[in-house]
């Protein structure tokens, strides 16, 4: 903490660094580090072999999986943003950030998590044009396009956060040094303000309507299209084979939007402070981890181009 004077000749405590609380379970540390590591070199293996097999079998090299390589890398940075910092603390037991470190994750986790909005978007609206206008689906969703979405995509959440995160430095922070959660999260951080932050919030609500809510919409609009099409399948077989080329996406969808929705929604109410922290672990922790099971798992392409990368691997000896 440093102390400076402010206009009225009063001294004015300002935090230097920021004291992230956590779970408050300190004698548990250990034990959610030896929880948390195992899931982050799962989320970091499973993400980057996607990326490597999208670029490496020419088979996958298809909008669908080039989207799904784009959303690996989205998820592997994403995770870098705050495991690593998270389990330092657990093992190190030191819970403090400095303010440019604080803003900086502030900045790459609602940059990332912006984004993956317009990819999931994206993502369902491949879908919908695959299932919907198969006909057209060439056309429609050529190589240009695809670059243009995945390029705008990128774009918007740099852009988006960027405003936020202009305002939120504007602010002073002249009291409690304390953040209620366990990575830097915008609303936790500007209740540190001295300052009136009504317009801060103002600007967050509308941005993160434009940044969150309407790729939301564009991909619930896409999934009723696609479910209205698949009940007009005559068959069982074929309406099995067209859920399968989208439910995948459609589990990442749900896992990312349910918590997401559940933490930013929800009241903030002190009483529900603990539980919106473990629920962020749905979009900060399992999301990542749960995109290369699933598209790995429930896909076959992949699985065929796992079995060919390890087949080559005693040919290269």
């Amino acid at each position: 903490m440093s102390v400076k004077n402010n206009p009225s000749g009063e001294n004015q405590t300002v935090p230097v660094m920021f004291i992230l609380l956590d779970f408050n379970t300190g004698e548990f540390q250990a034990l959610f580090s030896i929880l948390f590591l195992p899931i982050y070199i799962v989320t970091m293996t499973g993400n980057i072999l996607i990326i490597l097999l999208v670029i490496m079998d020419r088979q996958l090299h298809t909008p669908m999986y080039f989207f799904l390589g784009n959303l690996s890398c989205l998820e592997t940075c994403y995770s870098c943003t705050i495991m690593p910092r998270m389990l330092a603390r657990f093992l190190s037991g030191k819970s403090t950030v400095t303010m440019s470190g604080c803003f900086a994750q502030l900045y790459f986790f609602g940059y990332l998590a912006t984004t993956e909005c317009y990819f999931l978007a994206v993502m369902s609206y491949d879908r919908y044009l695959a299932i919907c206008k198969p006909l057209h689906y060439a056309m429609l969703m050529n190589s240009k396009v695809c670059i243009l979405l995945i390029t705008g995509s990128w774009i918007s959440g740099s852009l988006f956060i960027s405003f936020i995160i202009f305002l939120v430095s504007q602010l002073r922070f002249c009291g409690p040094n304390k953040i209620n959660h366990f990575f830097c999260d915008l609303i936790p951080l500007i209740r540190l303000s001295c300052n009136d932050t009504s317009l801060v919030e103002t600007t967050a609500f509308v941005i993160s309507f434009i940044g969150t809510l309407a790729p939301f919409i564009i991909t619930l609009t896409s999934y009723v299209c696609i479910i209205k099409n698949i009940l007009r399948i005559p068959s069982l077989k074929g309406k099995q084979k067209a859920f399968s080329t989208c439910s995948s996406h459609l589990t990442v969808v749900s896992c990312f939007y349910g918590s997401l929705m559940m933490v930013y929604v929800l009241p903030n109410l002190s009483s529900t402070s603990n539980w919106k922290k473990l629920l962020s672990l749905f979009y900060t922790l399992l999301t990542p981890l749960v995109n290369p099971i699933v598209y790995s798992l429930r896909n076959k392409e992949v699985k065929e181009a796992v079995k060919k990368i390890f087949m080559t691997l005693p040919k290269s000896h």
